[in-house]
C-alpha cells in the first residue's frame, strides 16, 4: 500500500522559483536591496512608508526607543479609520466594493466604501449618544457579519478602544474579558450560525454581564424572526442606526492613543490584554498587506479568519481597508454544507488572494483533490498561511490543488507583533514549510537561553532585536507583564517560539518553546515531528507531546487522526514510525502512538498540546478559555 504513494512523499529540500509574471507583478522586486535599506536606515524606511498614508499632523520623530518602551511617529495626529475610509471615499474608490459578505445560508451583501463610511458614522453616533467617549472600552461579541466590521471601525472613529471577543467563547470567558477591560458597552447579536446551528449569543452575554458592573448598555443585532425580547439596558442595533446621523468626523488621535485591546491566553495565568495603538499599527498592517500579498486595486482578498483574532483585525479589516481593497467575508465553516464551500466562493467571486490556516488546509486535504478540482480557481494569484507552522506535505498539497504555480506566503507573527514579521515576498524563492526571510525592517535572531546567537540549522529561541511599528504598546493594566517580553533574554523581544535558520537565512518554526521535546539530550520541535507524521499518506493530522522518562528525560507520544477511508492498525502504526525514521531519524520516532478522532484546538485552529499533555499526566491544563468546544 505504501509503495503507491512514494511519489507523494515530501521533499523539503525542493526550492520553488518565482515565475516571471509573479516577479513583474510584485511591489517588491529586489528583496535584498529593500531589506538592506531598511536595516541601515530603519527610521527613514518606516517614515517613507508612513508618508503613503494621510495624517492630520506629521510626526516630530519616527521612533522614540527607551527599552522596553517604544513610541512610534511621536507627536503625529491621525485616525486609522480616516485612512481606511475617508481617503478612499474622496477618490474613485467611493463606489468600489469594500466588503462582500456571504452568510452560511448563501445570503449576500455588497457594501461599497461610501456605504461603509456612512454605516460606520451612524454606528459612531449611536455609541456617542449612549455615552461612549474617547478612551472608553467597548466589547464586541458578534458573529462574522458586516456589523462586526462596522462596530470595530465606529469605535476607532470616535476614539473608543474596541475589545473583540470571539463569538465561540463561553459566558465565563466573555465575562473575564469584559471585566478586565471595564467595558462600558457590549455589542452582540441574538445568534450566530455555524453548521446550521444557532448559537445563542445574547443569552451568553446576559449571563456574562451579570458580574460586570461597568456595562451600562448592550447593543443587539437582532437577526431572527420573531425578534427576541430586549432587556431594559438593551438597544436594538437597527433602530439605533436608523435614528443616527450618517455624518461623524473622525476624532483626531495621537499616534500613540490606544486603538484596541485583544485578549490572548498563555500557558498559565489569566488572558492578557494586548494593546495596540493607532499610528504604528496602521503603518505596519498597511505595508505588510500591500507587499506580502501583492495587493492591487483590482484584487479581492479572502482571509478566512474571524475578526475576533488578530489575523482578522490585521488582514480582514484594517490592512485591506487601508489599501482600498475588496474583502470577501464569509460566515460558516470551510466544509459546510460540503467541503467545496471555500473553493466555490473563490470561483464565484473571482478571489485573488486566499489567506488561511494550516489546520484548515489539512481539513480540506483530508477530503481529497476531487473537491477543489470541481471549481475554477484560476483567479487565485497569491496563497497565504498563518497561525502555526505549515507542514511541507500540506504546503505542497495547497499549491498543487490551486494550479501548482502559486506563491505561498507562509507568515509568522503574533497577536503581540500586530503585523507579519517573517514571510516570503512574492519575488522570493520558496521552501516548503519555511516562513522564509524577515520582512524589511525586522531583525530576528535565533539564540540560546543566555542570548548567544546559534549557528545555522540549530534550533533555539526566536527573538527580534529592534522595535517595529505595529508592536503592542503594552499589556492592559499589566506593564510588568509586557516588559518581560524584552527582559527575559538580554534586551531583545522574546517571541516564545522555537525556530532554526538554515544556511540561506530561511526560518523554520518548530512550535512554542514549551512545545519542544528533549529526548536523550536532543531538542526536537513538535512541529517537525508532526510534519514527518503527516507526510504519511494515511495521516490527516497529528499532535505530539513529551512525556517524562527516567532514562531519556522525555519520550515522544503522538496523537494521530487518519484520513477518511483508513482505520487504525498495527500495520499503519509501524508505517508511521518508519516514515518518521525516514524523515527525521530514529531519535524522533514516537515511543507511543494513539489514534484519535479529535485534537484539542483553539478557536483560531492552533493545537493545544499542553491540554493533551495535562490529560496524559493527570494535571490541570491551565487556561482553556480559548479551547474549541
Amino acid at each position: 500500500m505504501a509503495q503507491e504513494h512514494v511519489e507523494s512523499m515530501l521533499k523539503v529540500e525542493e526550492i520553488f522559483e518565482p515565475s516571471k509574471d509573479v516577479i513583474e507583478r510584485a511591489w517588491v522586486k529586489d528583496y535584498e536591496k529593500v531589506y538592506k535599506h531598511a536595516k541601515e536606515n530603519p527610521e527613514t524606511f518606516w517614515g517613507e512608508i508612513a508618508k503613503e498614508l494621510e495624517w492630520f499632523e506629521p510626526w516630530k520623530k519616527v521612533l522614540k526607543w527607551e527599552h522596553p518602551w517604544a513610541s512610534w511617529f511621536v507627536g503625529a495626529r491621525c485616525n486609522i479609520t480616516y485612512n481606511c475610509l475617508d481617503r478612499h471615499v474622496k477618490s474613485w474608490r467611493r463606489n468600489k466594493a469594500a466588503v462582500i459578505w456571504v452568510g452560511e445560508n448563501g445570503a449576500e451583501r455588497i457594501i461599497t466604501y461610501d456605504e461603509l463610511l456612512r454605516n460606520v458614522n451612524r454606528c459612531a453616533n449611536m455609541l456617542f449618544d449612549i455615552g461612549v467617549r474617547k478612551g472608553d472600552r467597548v466589547t464586541i461579541y458578534l458573529p462574522r457579519i458586516p456589523e462586526q466590521i462596522v462596530a470595530m471601525l465606529a469605535c476607532a472613529r470616535l476614539g473608543a478602544v474596541h475589545s473583540l471577543v470571539y463569538s465561540g467563547f463561553s459566558a465565563a470567558a466573555l465575562q473575564s474579558r469584559i471585566h478586565d477591560a471595564e467595558a462600558k458597552v457590549v455589542i452582540t447579536a441574538d445568534c450566530g450560525y455555524q453548521r446550521a446551528k444557532c448559537i445563542p449569543l445574547k443569552h451568553i452575554v446576559d449571563e456574562a454581564v451579570k458580574y460586570c458592573p461597568s456595562v451600562e448598555k448592550v447593543v443587539v443585532v437582532r437577526r431572527q424572526e420573531p425578534k427576541i425580547k430586549l432587556e431594559p439596558k438593551d438597544i436594538d442595533w437597527h433602530e439605533g442606526m436608523a435614528k443616527a446621523s450618517q455624518k461623524f468626523e473622525a476624532v483626531e488621535m495621537d499616534a500613540e492613543d490606544p486603538l484596541f485591546t485583544l485578549y490572548t491566553s498563555g500557558t498559565t495565568g489569566k488572558p492578557k490584554g494586548v494593546m495596540h495603538v493607532h499610528g504604528g499599527y496602521m503603518v505596519g498592517t498597511y505595508i505588510t498587506t500591500k507587499w506580502v500579498f501583492d495587493l492591487k486595486d483590482e484584487d479581492i482578498m479572502f482571509c478566512t479568519a474571524d475578526p475576533g483574532w488578530v489575523t482578522g483585525h490585521s488582514y480582514i479589516v484594517y490592512g485591506p481597508l487601508l489599501n482600498g481593497a475588496t474583502i470577501l467575508f464569509a460566515e460558516g465553516a470551510p466544509d459546510y454544507p460540503d467541503p467545496g464551500r471555500w473553493w466555490g466562493l473563490i470561483e464565484k467571486y473571482g478571489v485573488n488572494i486566499l489567506y488561511t490556516t494550516p489546520t484548515a488546509i489539512r481539513l480540506l486535504m483530508k477530503y481529497g483533490d476531487d473537491w477543489p478540482q470541481k471549481y475554477d480557481l484560476s483567479s487565485l494569484k497569491i496563497l497565504g498561511s498563518v497561525g502555526e507552522p505549515i507542514n511541507p506535505e500540506a504546503w505542497l498539497w495547497y499549491r498543487k490543488v490551486t494550479g501548482n504555480k502559486l506563491p505561498i506566503m507562509d507568515t509568522w507573527w503574533q497577536t503581540e507583533t500586530g503585523m507579519i514579521l517573517v514571510t516570503p515576498l512574492p519575488c522570493m524563492k520558496l521552501k516548503p514549510g519555511s516562513a522564509a526571510r524577515p520582512f524589511p525592517g525586522i531583525e530576528p535572531a535565533i539564540v540560546d537561553r543566555e542570548g548567544k546567537p546559534l549557528p545555522a540549522n540549530e534550533g533555539g529561541f526566536m527573538t527580534i532585536k529592534k522595535p517595529w511599528p505595529a508592536m503592542m504598546k503594552t499589556i492592559y493594566k499589566d506593564p510588568e507583564r509586557y516588559s518581560q517580553y524584552w527582559k527575559t533574554i538580554g534586551n531583545v523581544y522574546l517571541a516564545g517560539d522555537m525556530a532554526r535558520q538554515d544556511k540561506d537565512g530561511y526560518f523554520f518554526f518548530m512550535g512554542r518553546a514549551d512545545d519542544v521535546i528533549k529526548v536523550s539530550g536532543y531538542r526536537l520541535g513538535t512541529a517537525e515531528i508532526e510534519s514527518a507524521i503527516v507526510s504519511h499518506y494515511a495521516v490527516a493530522e497529528s499532535a505530539c507531546i513529551g512525556k517524562p522518562d527516567a532514562l531519556k528525560g522525555e519520550i515522544i507520544k503522538a496523537f494521530v487522526i487518519l484520513k477518511q477511508g483508513y482505520k487504525p492498525s498495527d500495520f499503519l502504526l509501524d508505517e508511521i514510525k518508519k516514515q518518521v525514521r525516514k524523515e527525521l531519524g530514529p531519535i524522533a520516532i514516537p515511543s507511543e502512538v494513539e489514534f484519535t478522532e479529535w485534537l484539542p484546538k483553539t478557536r483560531s485552529g492552533k493545537i493545544m498540546r499542553r491540554v493533551l499533555k495535562a490529560k496524559e499526566l493527570g494535571v490541570e491544563p491551565g487556561d482553556v478559555s480559548t479551547l474549541e468546544e
